[in-house]
């Protein structure tokens, strides 16, 4: 799996990411795992036309010591189609914005 990972998180910097995540992202099946929403503009050729699965989202995974971002396009509904894919260009961009912002404002150093 292609992942950004960050670990060696301190327990207030854990705890920094946990509410920020909990303020910002839809949280997900099992506890730490939260999902960030793939705007639709920035929807591949191969998620195009597939509304029904959608939306589109990366998986992020908070544990005690390590925080995981997944490179994988998600579907919300669907585990099995040609429109879950790795990240485009495009996509990937958004999703790193997101990170160099997120580490900003709750002043992540691990």
């Amino acid at each position: 799996m292609r992942q950004f990972l960050i670990d060696e998180l301190s327990r207030e910097e854990r705890d920094n990411l946990d509410n920020y995540f909990k303020r910002t992202l839809r949280r997900g099946p099992v506890e730490g795992m939260f999902w960030l929403e793939l705007p639709p503009d920035l929807w591949s050729e191969a998620q195009q036309g597939h509304e029904a699965c959608g939306p589109f989202y990366f998986g992020v995974e908070l544990t005690e010591t390590k925080l995981i971002v997944e490179f994988l396009v998600r579907s919300e509904s669907n585990l099995h189609c040609s429109c879950i894919s790795y990240a485009t260009p495009a996509q990937r961009e958004f999703l790193l914005r997101f990170l160099d912002t997120m580490l900003a404002e709750e002043h992540i150093r691990a």
